[in-house]
């Protein structure tokens, strides 16, 4: 693990931030190549990629602030826009680079469930998978101690040894960046069954959920909330319950998304040979 790859002089450019970037650089990639392969909306693509970025990287940071450090941060803060640090809770990313990518395709007159199914799922997640590379360099995001003989030690310089020392721990991070890869596959998958509108973006809501709420009791880098469970588990379990609802509900009312073409009669006025 490097926190810093190498010094400008004496500014460090650090492996978090530098991995950050590149995720949202290859999430914008990744929905440029969905929506050109559709034949809809690329052009679009690298303009939302800028929007749903920052806006992202600002969700991301608040949330991590208000919903995990506010202890630290409420003594701190001047430290706040300090993102190049970690910190960064990537269900509050997601949930305002959707809020931007809503407002963009109001905007612009975009079909907000389509563009969604075709290019932001299926990006986005990738984006997340390669963000978990950012956390395991930068010591964050960390696991409980594994109680035995394996595990990841984390150099000195990181949050995770302030935390828990030289004991192993539970590679919570690399699981996820590993999970997410799968649930990119699985919406590829699913992008190209008679969906209805807006299922593919639900599906990656709850299938992320799901997997976060369980790795959650792997993660030792803070703690419970209430009844028991961690402020992500909270917020998984809200958009499972209001995801599955909404595939529902998407599944008997919305339109489908390859909706069959009426065949034409063709009538002719020249006699058959």
């Amino acid at each position: 693990m490097h926190q810093y790859l190498f010094f400008i002089g004496d500014f460090p450019i650090r492996a978090y931030g530098l991995i950050l970037s590149l995720s949202i650089i290859l999430a914008t990639a990744t929905a440029y190549f969905l929506a050109k392969q559709d034949g809809r909306w690329h052009h679009h693509v690298p303009d939302m990629g800028i929007y749903c970025g920052l806006a992202g990287i600002v969700g991301a940071r608040l949330w991590d602030v208000f919903f995990f450090d506010w202890e630290y941060y409420q003594h701190h803060l001047l430290e706040i826009p300090f993102v190049w640090q970690g910190g960064m809770a990537i269900q509050g990313g997601v949930i305002a680079g959707v809020i931007a990518g809503y407002i963009y395709t109001k905007k612009h007159k975009i079909d907000t469930w389509a563009f969604a199914d075709i290019v932001a799922a299926p990006a986005v997640i990738m984006g997340q998978a390669i963000g978990r590379m950012a956390n395991l360099l930068n010591g964050d995001a960390f696991g409980n101690p594994t109680g035995g003989p394996f595990g990841i030690v984390y150099p000195s310089t990181t949050l995770a040894y302030q935390v828990y020392g030289n004991q192993p721990l539970w590679p919570a991070e690399v699981w996820e960046g590993q999970i997410d890869v799968i649930i990119f596959v699985l919406l590829l998958l699913f992008r190209t069954t008679n969906h209805a509108k807006g299922q593919v973006f639900i599906l990656y809501a709850i299938l992320y959920s799901i997997a976060r709420f369980f790795l959650e009791y792997l993660r030792g880098d803070y703690g419970a909330l209430l009844f028991g469970l961690k402020s992500a588990q909270l917020t998984s379990l809200s958009i499972i319950i209001i995801g599955l609802a909404l595939f529902i509900w998407r599944e008997k009312f919305g339109p489908r998304i390859n909706e069959p073409a009426k065949a034409t009669v063709r009538t002719s006025t020249k006699p058959h040979r």
